[in-house]
Order: C-alpha cells, then structure tokens, then sequence
C-alpha cells in the first residue's frame, strides 16, 4: 500500500514540477505525502487513489456536480474548500490544471499574481 500511494504521490509531484509553480515544496500532511507552497499544503495523498486538493467552495461545488467519477467529497470535507480526485481516472492534463488551481488557492497573493504573469495562457 505503501508502495503505491509513493508511485501515486510522484505522478501528482512530478505535474506539479512540470507546472513550474513557483516555491513549491514536497512534505507531509496529516501524515501522508503532500505538496506546499511557502509551508503551506494544497495537495496531500488521502490513500494511494484518492488526492486532496484545494479548491476554492464554488468550484468545488461545480466540478463535483460536472464530473462526480473524478471529483467528489466526503462528510469530513462538506462545506470545506478542499476536495477529493480519484487519481486512476484523472489525466495528466486535468489534474496538472486542478493543481494549479489548488496552489493559487494557498500561494501568497504576489507569489500567485507572479506566477500569473508568466504563466502561458
């Protein structure tokens, strides 16, 4: 199980890499692997299939309702803006943009605002 969650967790931190968002740093959080930026989490492994991001309520709220398969929560995260993505059926493309999203949820403002003006559009 290990095992898997690792090879789960270096997918999620190697989008994230090729992302090139800025001062993003690999940690833990509440015990399992997790991206932060300036100390901060915005994406952690739940289990080896199901990563937490960010997101703010109302996307949250959209995507879960668009595509339920890929986006979803549970009780514990009702009304908390974070949500859940099951990694095996999320494409690399998909989840590059929800971690994105989930880290300008969590980067200091200049840092998001930086990383805006130099991102490709």
């Amino acid at each position: 199980m290990a095992d898997d969650m690792e090879r789960s967790f270096e997918r999620v931190r190697r989008l994230a890499e090729a992302a090139g968002l800025p001062e993003t740093t690999v940690g833990t959080s509440y015990g399992t692997p997790a991206l932060l930026v300036k100390g901060k989490s915005f994406a952690r492994m739940k289990d080896a299939e199901t990563l937490v991001v960010m997101s703010a309520l109302e996307e949250k709220e959209m995507l879960m309702e668009l595509d339920p398969s890929r986006f979803f929560e549970t009780d514990h995260y009702k009304g908390w803006p974070a949500m859940l993505v099951r990694l095996a059926i999320i494409d690399d493309e998909a989840l590059t943009q929800r971690l994105i999203a989930a880290w300008r949820e969590k980067a200091p403002k200049r840092l998001a605002e930086r990383f805006a003006s130099t991102a490709p559009t």
